[in-house]
């Protein structure tokens, strides 16, 4: 799809602001720091990862966007294949960090997106984390061109490890949001897309994110309130760096919350509102860095 300049900055800026939220987060995760703890990109945290390096939320998203590059629909198939068969070889690199669901689904190495569905499907138990919204942002550069398809992606994409009406809802929402925020400069989409859920239940989870506090969702290892975490920071800051500081500040799961909040906010922003130390500091599975992120993006853009 051709873009305008500043639809290709945004664009950048999906990819880009995950990846930062996440290494940003990664210092901090499982606690809540105080009004007192200055938030930087510092590393450590219970992986103890290095200054700049991301986490499994950005390592899932590059896999994701490592296959829409390669297959392009990943409606298809094909596409799901694709997506199943880049998971798999992260899991092999023996990651550090993985999500107690992801785990259990990728441990069986499925390598077809269908085999690796019904495995989720199949899991026991609750199912809703927010394992699959933390690396849904790929999926609206793949579908800028196509509204319809790119919510279906992106609750396919999601089923492939979290099969949860909640978790696909979420992406789904958080997805068109993305698509549309490149797009068009705004967060408008996030609203529009509440038509395409239940959204008996989800425009009061909103509302309350943006009147509420971070206690109020304090959960958000669960999808429900880390979608309601990251959009809290993002309506209660003017920038992208201090929504991804409030989103850390917010506590919890702070990488995931931050990742997530870091792809509506880099594609509303653009990968230019990324601070050029934060930029120079990123680096994650597979041996990427900032510059590998605008390629990727690039090479999914241009199909």
């Amino acid at each position: 799809m051709e873009l305008t300049p500043e639809q290709a900055d945004r664009a950048a800026g999906v990819l880009l602001g995950t990846a930062a939220g996440d290494a940003l987060g990664a210092g901090y995760e499982f606690t809540h720091p105080g009004p007192d703890v200055e938030i930087r990109m510092k590393g450590g945290g219970a992986f103890q990862w290095a200054p700049g390096e991301w986490t499994d939320d950005t390592s899932m998203a590059v896999a994701v966007a490592r296959a829409a590059a390669r297959v392009g629909d990943l409606c298809s198939p094909e596409g799901l294949d694709a997506v199943a068969a880049e998971f798999v070889a992260w899991w092999d690199a023996k990651p550090v960090d993985i999500g107690n669901q992801t785990r259990q689904v990728l441990e069986h190495r499925d390598r077809t997106g269908r085999a690796m569905q019904l495995r989720a499907h199949d899991l026991p138990g609750l199912k809703a984390g927010n394992g699959s919204l933390m690396r849904t942002a790929p999926v609206a550069l793949a579908y800028l061109d196509d509204a319809e398809k790119c919510g279906k992606a992106a609750k396919l994409v999601s089923s492939l490890t979290h099969y949860d009406m909640q978790a696909m809802q979420a992406c789904k929402l958080w997805t068109l949001a993305i698509r549309h925020a490149v797009l068009f400069g705004t967060y408008d989409g996030l609203r529009e897309a509440l038509s395409q859920v239940d959204t008996g239940f989800w425009e009061p989870l909103l509302d309350k994110a943006e009147s509420g506090v971070p206690a109020d969702f304090a959960k958000n290892g669960w999808v429900v309130h880390a979608l309601q975490t990251a959009w809290w920071a993002i309506t209660h800051a003017e920038t992208l760096p201090a929504a991804l500081e409030l989103a850390v500040r917010a506590g919890g799961d702070t990488d995931t919350t931050a990742a997530i909040a870091g792809g509506l906010l880099g594609a509303r922003w653009g990968a230019s509102a990324v601070p050029v130390e934060w930029r120079e500091l990123l680096h994650g599975y597979p041996g990427y860095g900032a510059a590998d992120l605008d390629s990727l993006t690039r090479q999914i853009v241009a199909r």
